[in-house]
């Protein structure tokens, strides 16, 4: 709408953005082996303006690179707290936009944030989208191999519905695949899904990957999930977004300290 493209340039500067996490829960545990950075916006004038609303027109304009640099920046900070509190182990993931992965010199701004934070690269993972791999070879191969160098982990969020041929998951640095939440969303009961989160599953250890599942809502998703071997889990069976304060008193419960 009109309004969101006039408010949305401000919204930075006036300090309307805020992150919530959504915890990754190894399911055998169960603890919260990562949180991962979600961006919200609460407008003066508009009240609660869905990423859904906002983040596409972000991303058209080119405001998404100034606003993905804050998010890197806010996620980095919280997870340090996170660390000083006594939960040194927490890994924090954090959305990269196409956009955001077509500006030059990304890699290079990865660093600066996580040397001036003092974040160990080890314990973030920046997750970029099927379709981005898809677009721009050269350069696409270029920023990850840079990514890489860093040491800072990847992953592909949302896979399987890029319907795109695999061979670049053997040509690329990928550490984790993320099945999508629209196959997870009908196993065990629908034969087709649960055949394709199980294929993704079996593809991810041959390949020595890490696999997430995320929007699990049911028990009987997650131990569809578990008895396949995929242990780490995000979704509203665990939690849903929240507030950093939230989470900590989940850590608080959940993950022993040290």
């Amino acid at each position: 709408s009109r309004a969101i493209t006039r408010l949305l340039p401000k919204a930075l500067a006036r300090g309307e953005l805020r992150l919530d996490y959504q915890p990754v829960v190894d399911a055998t545990a169960p603890r919260v082996s990562a949180a991962e950075a979600l961006l919200r916006w609460r407008s003066q004038e508009l009240g609660d303006v869905g990423p859904s609303e906002f983040v596409p027109l972000a991303e058209e304009t080119g405001l998404m690179v100034p606003i993905g640099g804050w998010v890197l920046r806010t996620a980095c900070e919280q997870l340090r707290a996170w660390h000083a509190a006594g939960w040194p182990q927490l890994r924090m993931a954090v959305n990269l936009s196409p956009r955001q992965f077509q500006t030059a010199g990304l890699a290079q701004s990865v660093e600066r944030v996580l040397s001036t934070l003092g974040c160990d690269p080890g314990l973030i993972e920046l997750e970029i989208t099927e379709s981005v791999l898809l677009r721009h070879t050269a350069t696409t191969l270029e920023t990850l191999e840079a990514l890489h160098a860093l040491g800072v982990r990847m992953a592909i969020d949302d896979f399987g519905t890029g319907y795109s041929s695999l061979s670049y998951l053997r040509r690329y640095s990928i550490d984790t695949l993320k099945i999508d939440r629209s196959f997870v969303h009908d196993v065990p009961d629908d034969a087709d899904d649960s055949a394709l989160a199980s294929a993704i599953i079996v593809l991810a250890q041959s390949l020595k990957l890490d696999v997430i599942a995320e929007g699990v809502e049911t028990e009987a998703q997650r131990d569809f999930l578990r008895a396949r071997g995929c242990h780490q889990m995000q979704g509203y069976l665990f939690s849903r977004p929240l507030p950093a304060e939230d989470i900590t008193r989940l850590l608080e419960a959940r993950n022993p300290k040290g």
